[in-house]
């Protein structure tokens, strides 16, 4: 949950002007209804789910894509790539058949070539590209210390580019498989630069994907065309219309009266309702995710560790996983969820013992507990269906130990941007995986790369962490990475930056007549193949 949510103000005339409600009646329209408005029309820019499931797939294409089955990377606007022996030089071989959208606002004059995968990446690596300064932060691929990492990227032929790295990396191509690795346009990037409009590039898209932009308002709509030169088979949608619906009783009240199509995330409580209904189809699928706690580590009490251990023997995840979850997530002990590779089933975690949290607060010199606040999201996530609920059940498990916790939420911009600005005690968020490597989770959500970035909300840096989780991509073995990985989650449970709470199952709800959509377990929501009967 990132920043960027100010758009400049040429971008806002155009999105505000004369905008049509949705209309799920068309007959190749679809509307699917999301929690909140995006960031960014860039997904290089931000960390949030519900901005890169809004903009990612329907905008834009990456290099590489997962296979949705078994987390393997597939080949996408790269035909095919080579590795050099000492994993430095990475080579990559591009469609010849792409082409960039043509909009009210660009007409491309060529199809897709490596200059264009070389303006995307260098515009993150090089600080003095003409629109590195453009966007505040990158963080993703800061989290990941894309900088650090890569040394260049250059287009050596018309289909070929190289990227030579500083260091070996495994998790390197996963990272190129990212939502956030959307390939953007060099010619759109020229006339921004000739025309002065440099931050036109991440508020009005231009990429290669299934959808090109039409407009956008703020808090209501945003409405996608079909992108008839796509280079991939698609659905029979001319229209995809992604309306804004932060209110969860508004959003099941538009999907019962097939005012939206799709709609995710579902109240848990409400799937029996919908799953009777035959107009409807509930889809499910297990999910590389975690919901947790996080603690600012930065702010005392939160800076000592027995603090930290004592909250975390506080927490009745059981009570939790039933009220909150409705039994359909299982208890997390660590970040990594179990059907990840790098997973340690025997690794250490806390167990629900107050005896032993208030012995702990004794130990760390608060004998007569303290108060803290709880910032609980004010939207529903797929690792969090109902952040003030949980926040109500923590409320009451600490009140045990002589801890008051105060409630605390915002509307979701102000929400993002207070958390980016570590104005937080303690939050409840979470992390759903872009890709099947373990680095994607131990990153992005613990690293001191990450603290800096915004993406790690405890502001935990540890070098004895970065340390192991750096060695663990240094080598190609599996094996020695999944003993690293295993260290390093066993270091999280005794050091407590953040107290995993649940992983939870992914659910979809959508209109028996849509086709062609299934959830992904990696990453972003994707309507590529989607269509409708009538």
């Amino acid at each position: 949950m990132m920043k960027r949510s100010l758009l400049p103000v040429a971008f806002l005339a155009l999105a505000s002007g004369c905008t049509p409600a949705p209309d799920a009646a068309t007959l190749n329209g679809l509307v699917y209804c999301t929690e909140g408005s995006p960031e960014s029309f860039n997904p290089q820019l931000v960390t949030s789910g519900t901005t890169i499931d809004a903009i990612s797939q329907q905008l834009y294409d990456r290099l590489l894509d997962i296979d949705p089955n078994n987390g393997n990377l597939l080949p996408a606007l790269a035909t095919n790539w080579q590795i050099s022996d000492d994993g430095l030089t990475y080579v990559f071989n591009l469609r010849d058949d792409v082409e960039f959208h043509q909009t009210e606002y660009f007409s491309p004059t060529r199809k897709l070539s490596a200059s264009d995968i070389e303006f995307t990446f260098n515009r993150i690596l090089d600080i003095h590209h003409p629109f590195h300064q453009t966007a505040t932060e990158y963080p993703y691929f800061d989290s990941v210390e894309w900088r650090e990492l890569v040394k260049t990227v250059k287009a050596v032929t018309h289909s070929q580019v190289v990227f030579q790295l500083n260091k070996p990396d495994s998790s390197f191509l996963s990272t190129l498989a990212t939502d956030f690795a959307a390939i953007l346009s060099a010619e759109y990037g020229e006339m921004l630069q000739k025309n002065q409009e440099l931050p036109q590039l991440d508020t009005l898209p231009i990429g290669t994907g299934p959808f090109k932009f039409r407009e956008y308002k703020k808090d209501v709509l945003i409405r996608y065309y079909r992108n008839g030169n796509y280079w991939r088979k698609t659905g029979n949608l001319d229209q995809l219309v992604i309306d804004i619906v932060p209110d969860n009783t508004k959003r099941l009240a538009k999907l019962l009266t097939h005012e939206c199509d799709v709609a995710p995330i579902p109240r848990l409580a409400e799937l029996s309702l919908l799953a009777k209904r035959k107009d409807f189809e509930v889809d499910q699928q297990t999910s590389l995710n975690v919901g947790y706690w996080a603690f600012n580590t930065q702010k005392a009490p939160f800076n000592n560790v027995k603090v930290r251990q004592a909250l975390a023997y506080a927490v009745n995840k059981q009570s939790i996983l039933q009220a909150v979850y409705f039994g359909q997530a299982e208890e997390a002990n660590s970040v990594l969820p179990p059907n990840s590779w790098g997973y340690n089933p025997d690794g250490q975690h806390s167990s629900f013992d107050l005896v032993k949290a208030k012995q702990l607060l004794d130990e760390a010199g608060y004998p007569n507990g303290f108060s803290l606040d709880i910032w609980a999201m004010p939207v529903q996530r797929l690792y969090n269906p109902n952040a003030l609920k949980m926040a109500e059940l923590l409320q009451a498990d600490l009140a045990k130990i002589g801890v008051s916790a105060n409630i605390v939420s915002f509307e979701w911009n102000t929400f993002r941007r207070k958390l980016r600005a570590g104005e937080h005690d303690s939050v409840l968020i979470g992390w759903t995986a872009d890709n099947a490597d373990p680095d994607n989770f131990l990153r992005p959500l613990l690293s001191c790369a990450s603290a800096i970035s915004g993406s790690n909300r405890t502001n935990w840096c540890d070098s004895q962490y970065d340390q192991l989780i750096a060695d663990a991509v240094l080598t190609a073995d599996v094996t020695k990475r999944r003993q690293l990985y295993f260290l390093a989650q066993d270091y999280v449970a005794e050091q407590v930056p953040l107290i995993p709470i649940a992983h939870s199952r992914r659910f979809q709800v959508k209109s028996s007549k849509v086709t062609g959509m299934q959830i992904n377990p990696y990453g972003g929501i994707s309507f590529t193949a989607a269509g409708k009967t009538r």
